[in-house]
């Protein structure tokens, strides 16, 4: 089997295909809250602090000289990441509840009893004939 061949059942498996989708989706999802957060939930909040800009909190080590630019730790960015990953993680935590409870409910569905089998058939009919004879 050619390589390509390989490669084309790999990719064209269901799980890779699904995994794809996922991957996809997901990084749109980010993106979305993302700007949820930047443009929505911080600028509030940060007017509820006392008119604070997440993103303008940082912590200068050293100053811009010349062309270097300044060495800063951006603890307003760290802010806004961390409540971006709450929200995307309580959304997975929320998909896959719902998820899991769906599964759930499929599995407490009684099963029907399999239909017998030719052999209790046949045994099933030998037990009435000879029922009837005594």
């Amino acid at each position: 089997m050619g390589m390509m061949q390989e490669f084309k059942k790999f990719a064209m498996r269901g799980n890779v295909v699904d995994m794809a989708v996922g991957i996809i989706i997901g990084g749109a999802f980010g993106k979305i809250v993302a700007s949820f957060v930047n443009d929505v939930i911080m600028p509030p909040l940060g007017i509820l602090i006392g008119g604070v800009n997440f993103s303008d909190l940082a912590i200068t080590l050293k100053e811009a000289a010349g062309e270097t630019p300044a060495v800063m730790i951006k603890y307003g960015a760290f802010i806004q990441t961390l409540v971006d990953f709450t929200i995307i993680a309580f959304a997975i935590f929320v998909a896959v509840k719902a998820m899991n409870s769906l599964k759930q409910k499929e599995e407490e569905k009684p099963a029907a009893p399999p239909a017998p089998s030719k052999e209790e058939v046949l045994l099933a009919e030998i037990r009435d004939l000879l029922k009837q004879r005594q």
